[in-house]
């Protein structure tokens, strides 16, 4: 059974959302992007990550940003017991059609300042040549 609510709010509210409260998936790598003459650039923020912590891949006309890591804050007092031990670890990625024409050679990142800047080249799309498919029709 239920707790019935008080002043219109649930008991439990606060109590239950304790451990997912901050998480918002809105706020993962947040990009910006701006189309030039010849290419689109894109700044991605990533916060907390290093470049080791980084990796891109160009799979099937789909450029793929992940980034992956892990953080250990043990402190401990002169006696080796520990008076705090923090971990983290976590992984995202996002992912970003750019056609099919693009080749990871044409592509280039650089991490700088928390942000990961990648140029994607601005390529003509092929356009398809419609084959004429008649059915002979005899007679």
């Amino acid at each position: 059974m239920l707790m019935p609510s008080i002043f219109g709010e649930n008991l439990f509210d606060d109590w239950m959302s304790l451990p997912f409260r901050n998480f918002n998936t809105n706020s993962l790598m947040k990009t910006d992007i701006r189309e030039t003459d010849g290419s689109f650039e894109l700044d991605i923020d990533m916060p907390g990550f290093s470049k080791e912590d980084l990796k891109a891949e160009l799979k099937e006309g789909y450029l793929t940003v992940s980034a992956s890591t892990s953080k250990d804050n043990d402190e401990k007092d002169e006696n080796g017991k520990y008076i705090r031990r923090e971990r983290y670890s976590g992984s995202c990625s996002r992912s970003f059609y750019v056609g099919d024409e693009v080749k990871q050679e044409d592509i280039k990142a650089k991490f700088e300042n928390g942000i990961l800047k990648i140029s994607v080249p601005k390529k003509e799309a092929k356009p398809q040549v419609e084959e004429n498919k008649h059915i002979a029709i005899e007679g």
